[in-house]
């Protein structure tokens, strides 16, 4: 569509743009059906998918689908329905999702780290009728809130269900001594997952246009407040899963896509899920992150001739940079092919490390749910600006806006007259295929972070940068968790930035408190992992003073805690809230 077509005078194509990489591209209105069955008819006797030492085609995974998707069409299951899941990263999480958008029904992925009531505020706001769940997490998170929700059908599963490399006997056993977790579903009615796939596949023709119609609802991190749920249709999906595709070289049958973040979550539904389907490659699904050596294992041994990419948060790649016995794993030099760090900033130190230690390529990427969710990357096949999230990706434009009023127009958007650096700092707003429908039943909210500037419509995004000459972007922080300490702006993220610089430390969290004394406003407050060699060796006093030398004074923390680790949500992504919650200061 010509409303994607970013002009290409724009400073970010002429410096770091990958050469083989489109500037623009013609985003066709497929429905994800219509994306996948592209796929399965090209790929067909390819490996599509990797799970607990088992493998599936795209062709065996195809027949899943339109079976489970007939099954699912004859218990009514129609257009505009919802069907939520609880399960882990599995076949039947990629099956059960193919399925649902084929029938024009609606997918919603539920955290299973959730707590009940979680679970309840999001069958509640996104009104689920059917639920797709492992039999082993019913019994704690759904059975106790099941009456309050909408749900009417359950279909459950177990984890092993689809591993036909694990042998029956190790199936069994695994079950008998309780390493296969399994457990009961209490529900009328409740119908089991394999049952399913044995209906014959005859898919209804359902009529819907790709463009206004919804495939998913993606939960927001909910670091606001409550979790909002994003409206993403059909194109939002196939448009981001082609873009980031593109980016990372194109099609190229063969090559693997670690899933170790979880395919509830936006980040992995696109960057694992749906670009290792639009590569023509298949995905490594893990049910959860394992143990970096055991990673490393599993990784090292699978076969990949073509390599593997990863997407995941910075701190996954620290583990592996940091690991202490890399050289057991021989075979992990250059198997990283390409990966990319999101869910916060990429650190110079955490990137050179990965990089001397693996063979692999890292850039820093950047995205949100609200966007399908991935907006911009760093340069993989050349030179890549540090310290920066990248470019935007084909079909994407960005500008940096002013913070409190957005009808100002753009101070920096890559055309004559924009105002570059540092001093010039606003909000980043984006404008691109992948962008959502809006908020789902959140009028007053989708007005404020969807606006019209020049005849298009922009994504506020909620983070404060800038924008540098060659059309990158530095972001700065949340524009909800600034710091202002006597009239000063301090951004979290660059004072965990330059704590992280100190050979002595690990990891930093930081965030504004109330200023105890009533003089500044608010103070910094950082929390500190020191690495295991500096423990009981360097003191908080010692590091506030090495700040003072090292950074402006009002954006030294006023007081740093040691703590044992960073706290991190399941992306991990850090929770400063939870710090900046718990601590005496803290007032609501």
């Amino acid at each position: 569509m010509a409303d994607w077509q970013v002009d290409q005078s724009k400073p970010w194509f002429k410096k770091w743009w990958p050469k083989d990489t489109p500037k623009s591209y013609d985003f066709e209105k497929i429905s994800m059906g219509e994306f996948f069955e592209r796929q399965r008819k090209k790929y067909a006797d390819e490996k599509m998918m990797w799970f607990i030492e088992s493998w599936m085609t795209y062709e065996e995974a195809g027949q899943a689908i339109d079976s489970l998707a007939t099954a699912l069409h004859n218990l009514g299951v129609k257009k505009g329905d919802v069907v939520a899941f609880l399960m882990p990263n599995s076949f039947q999480y990629v099956i059960s999702f193919y399925a649902t958008v084929k029938l024009g029904a609606i997918a919603t992925g539920i955290n299973p780290t959730y707590k009940p009531l979680e679970v309840l505020h999001h069958l509640k706001i996104t009104s689920a009728t059917i639920l797709i769940t492992l039999d082993a997490l019913y019994g704690e998170l759904i059975r106790p809130v099941v009456s309050q929700s909408k749900i009417e059908m359950v279909i459950y599963t177990n984890i092993a269900d689809l591993a036909s490399g694990l042998s029956g006997l190790k199936k069994g056993l695994g079950k008998l001594i309780g390493k296969i977790p399994k457990g009961k579903v209490e529900f009328p009615g409740a119908i089991n997952f394999l049952d399913l796939l044995e209906t014959k596949p005859d898919l209804p023709k359902v009529e819907f246009d790709p463009y206004e119609h919804t495939a998913t609802f993606i939960m927001t991190g909910g670091t606001t407040g409550v979790p909002k749920a994003t409206i993403l249709s059909h194109f939002n999906l196939v448009s981001n899963a082609i873009q980031a595709a593109l980016w990372v070289g194109g099609e190229d049958p063969g090559v693997g896509d670690i899933g170790a973040l979880p395919l509830f979550h936006s980040f992995a539904m696109t960057a694992v899920m749906n670009v290792s389907i639009a590569m023509g490659g298949w995905m490594m699904l893990f049910p959860r992150p394992p143990p970096t050596e055991e990673f490393l294992k599993e990784i090292t041994h699978i076969d990949a001739p073509k390599g593997l990419f990863y997407a995941g948060a910075e701190i996954l790649f620290k583990r592996i940079a940091d690991f202490p016995k890399l050289e057991k794993f021989p075979n992990l030099t250059g198997r990283l092919r390409l990966c990319i760090s999101g869910a916060g900033p990429l650190h110079a130190p955490v990137q050179k490390a990965f990089q001397e230690n693996t063979g692999g390529r890292i850039v820093e990427g950047y995205g949100l749910s609200e966007a399908s969710p991935v907006v911009s990357g760093g340069n993989l096949f050349g030179e890549s600006p540090v310290g920066t999230i990248g470019m935007p990706f084909p079909g994407t434009d960005w500008g940096i806006f002013d913070a409190d009023d957005f009808f100002k127009g753009p101070i920096a958007d890559g055309l004559s007259g924009s105002k570059y650096g540092e001093e010039n700092t606003g909000e980043l707003c984006v404008c691109g295929p992948q962008v959502m429908k809006g908020y789902l039943n959140q009028p007053d909210e989708t007005k404020d972070t969807l606006k019209t500037w020049d005849g298009r419509t922009w994504l506020l995004t909620g983070d404060i940068g800038f924008m540098n000459e060659d059309g990158t972007v530095a972001l700065r922080d949340r524009k909800k968790q600034l710091i202002k300490v006597a009239g000063h702006s301090v951004f979290p993220a660059e004072v965990e930035t330059m704590l992280m610089s100190n050979e002595a430390v690990s990891e930093a969290a930081v965030a504004g408190l109330p200023d105890p004394k009533g003089k500044v406003g608010e103070i910094t407050k950082a929390w500190v992992a020191l690495k295991p060699e500096y423990q009981g060796k360097i003191t908080a006093e010692e590091l506030i003073a090495w700040t003072q030398k090292n950074m402006t004074k009002w954006k030294c923390p006023a007081i740093i805690e040691f703590i044992d680790e960073v706290p991190k949500n399941i992306l991990g992504k850090i929770q400063r809230r939870l710090l900046q919650e718990a601590d005496p200061l803290y007032k609501k």
